[in-house]
């Protein structure tokens, strides 16, 4: 049976996927495994001088209290400051955490200790998770009102100079600047002057893991056990990772607009030349997922050119 076209392509696609996943598994192993080496050959010699000075402790002995320290850690507990910094259970510790598992960031370096609290938050994460994307993504419909009334800006005083295209390209790049100067660079800034151990690299980074909602959970805002008002500082890193999300979903809605970056359509099956009435009424370009703007603002009628309305047309968007 012959491959149709989509599915050669996507094939093509896995294969280049799977190549890409090697690609950079080779890279960070090449980059980061010289400085693990280091750091483990490094430790091993601070352990045998520790022991070499303190005879009267067995190397046992160092290693289950080694064990216990490394299991608290992990559990988010630190042992630094003779174990007396703030609980990370505590309201405002609490109220992160809570955003962190419901916008599906999750750093992982603090988690639930007892059997009651996993199953909480796994209930907690079910409701919590879809009535996020809900309020995020009701918020991003109503910020693509003045995204496109910016775009038909544009268009009515760039239309007659510039193709649609380019300028629908132009208005991405406003929107990524504003993302990127409100939502990475200024951030960086404050959470560099905040965080002893961070440089501006350190919060550049911190903001792309969790904007992205990778969240790796190497640097944590507020860890610090010296951290003046942690709760709240914690609360207000909440309201920054929940207004970033809206605006990184934004950016992702202007650029899904732009039928020629779409380039998921390249792997439908209706790519082929077929018509499927249901994936047709399903597909985001429809606008039936999810907030659309409005296909007639690259019409040359933005350049007012008023044009008479068919007759039998009964939807405003039908209309130029």
């Amino acid at each position: 049976m012959a491959v149709s076209k989509s599915n050669l392509r996507l094939i093509l696609l896995t294969a280049f996927y799977l190549l890409f996943l090697v690609i950079g598994a080779s890279i960070f192993s090449a980059i980061e495994a010289p400085l693990e080496i280091n750091i483990i050959r490094d430790l091993r010699n601070e352990r045998a001088a520790f022991l070499r000075d303190h005879t009267c402790l067995t190397d046992e002995e160092l290693e289950h209290f080694l064990v216990k320290i490394i299991a608290a850690n992990n559990r988010g507990v630190s042992a630094a400051g003779n174990v007396s910094n703030e609980l990370n259970w505590s309201f405002g510790q609490s109220i992160f955490f809570s955003s962190t598992v419901i916008t599906t960031i999750g750093y992982g370096h603090v988690a639930p200790l007892s059997e009651g609290g996993k199953i909480f938050c796994i209930v907690y994460a079910l409701i919590g998770i879809p009535l996020t994307l809900i309020l995020l993504t009701a918020y991003v419909e109503r910020l693509l009102i003045p995204s496109t009334l910016f775009l038909q800006f544009m268009n009515s005083r760039l239309g007659h100079l510039y193709q649609p295209f380019h300028i629908r390209i132009a208005h991405l790049t406003c929107v990524g600047l504003i993302v990127f100067v409100f939502f990475f660079l200024i951030p960086a800034g404050i959470f560099t002057d905040l965080e002893p151990g961070w440089n501006y690299l350190d919060a550049i980074y911190y903001c792309f893991i969790s904007l992205t909602t990778t969240g790796l959970g190497d640097l944590i805002p507020g860890d610090n056990i010296n951290q003046p008002y942690r709760p709240l500082y914690k609360v207000c890193t909440t309201g920054y990772l929940l207004i970033g999300l809206t605006f990184m979903m934004l950016f992702l809605a202007v650029l899904y607009d732009i039928p020629q970056l779409n380039f998921g359509m390249f792997f439908l099956l209706k790519s082929d030349g077929t018509s499927d009435p249901e994936k047709m009424r399903l597909h985001p370009s429809t606008g039936l997922y999810g907030p659309k703007y409005s296909q007639h603002i690259d019409e040359p009628t933005i350049r007012h050119v008023k044009a008479v309305p068919h007759p039998q047309s009964s939807s405003p968007e039908e209309n130029p």
